[in-house]
């Protein structure tokens, strides 16, 4: 049985984006046992991956973005060293992680091309201008393997769904409504991301669709950074459901529901498209064509000046139709 290890930093949306390259890796070797390393606020993403739930698939915490020590490098080798495994996959691009790597003592490392390479067995050129996903599933290249067309595919638990149904009958939400999401993580805006677009144009935005088709259930994403967000804009707009998922498999589940999903680029974002949820995303700075597939169920409206802010509230309107 092969025991492969990933390396995944980033938030949740980047594990979520690595779905992909796992379900590749399990067609590929079936009997295979996958390790992720995640930082300890991503590792809940793989509650919605099925892989997680047969047991073929467990999660490591790591924050690689922690002020780590020599004590902590020094414990968390040790914990790679003693599960023997075959091979590596890593997204990390520094030098630092080709060295952690390669003082694992792990056969086969395969990462991408980078300042690293020359700790990997298995350099895979970087390809940044395609969708993520792609590009993360190009690590298989290492192992020699042309994986089939990509499937974002989203898991469900039975526990999950009865939430959300719960959630929506407490409300009385009916399925099938309009989803909106427009938060922005802490570790966003620390960056200078600022990912919120505005309450005034929201407030635009679900008066016309409210006027164009008057009845339309409309609800909102409650995250634990957006209370004040989410409370100025129900103030604003008459009949609006808040719904604060407690974890990932939730989240999920109360998108499923959704006839359409509105929101900015965010992990929500990249749950609907796991689950084939109409969506309609907003962009500051960010390609679109790097976060968002090729499909016309995914919409992406993207900032004339970098700044979400200013998408004008018509350019969204219009493509509710």
């Amino acid at each position: 049985m092969m025991h492969v290890l990933a390396l995944v930093p980033g938030g949740i949306g980047d594990q979520i984006l690595f779905f992909p390259t796992v379900e590749s890796l399990k067609q590929a070797y079936p009997d295979a046992k996958i390790d992720i390393v995640a930082e300890p606020r991503s590792r809940g993403a793989y509650r919605v991956s099925k892989y997680l739930h047969d047991g073929s698939l467990t999660t490591i915490p790591f924050d690689f973005k922690d002020r780590n020590g020599l004590a902590d490098w020094s414990n968390f080798l040790g914990i790679l060293r003693d599960r023997e495994y075959d091979a590596v996959l890593s997204l990390g691009r520094r030098w630092t992680v080709g060295a952690l790597l390669w003082l694992t003592g792990i056969p086969k490392r395969v990462g991408f091309d980078g300042s690293g390479r020359w700790f990997l067995t298995d350099p895979v050129p970087l390809k940044s201008e395609q969708y993520a996903a792609e590009m993360y599933r190009d690590l298989l290249q290492g192992f020699n393997l042309s994986p089939a067309p990509l499937s974002l595919e989203i898991s469900l638990l039975k526990e999950d769904l009865e939430w959300a149904k719960a959630e929506r009958d407490r409300q009385d939400l009916p399925e099938g409504y309009i989803l909106i999401h427009g938060g922005s993580s802490r570790l966003a805006r620390e960056k200078g991301i600022d990912k919120i677009y505005p309450v005034e144009k929201w407030t635009k935005i679900l008066h016309a669709i409210r006027e164009k088709k008057p009845g339309t259930a409309i609800a909102v994403l409650k995250g634990p950074e957006d209370a004040e967000w989410v409370e100025r804009l129900a103030s604003e707009v008459d009949d609006l459901k808040a719904i604060a998922p407690p974890d990932v498999g939730k989240l999920a589940a109360t998108i499923a529901a959704a006839n359409l999903m509105l929101c900015t680029d965010s992990a929500p974002m990249h749950l609907s498209v796991g689950l084939q949820t109409y969506t309609i995303a907003l962009f500051g700075p960010t390609e679109p064509a790097k976060l968002l597939p090729t499909d016309e169920k995914y919409v992406a409206i993207k900032s004339p000046t970098g700044n979400i802010a200013d998408i004008k509230p018509e350019a969204i309107i219009e493509k509710l139709g």
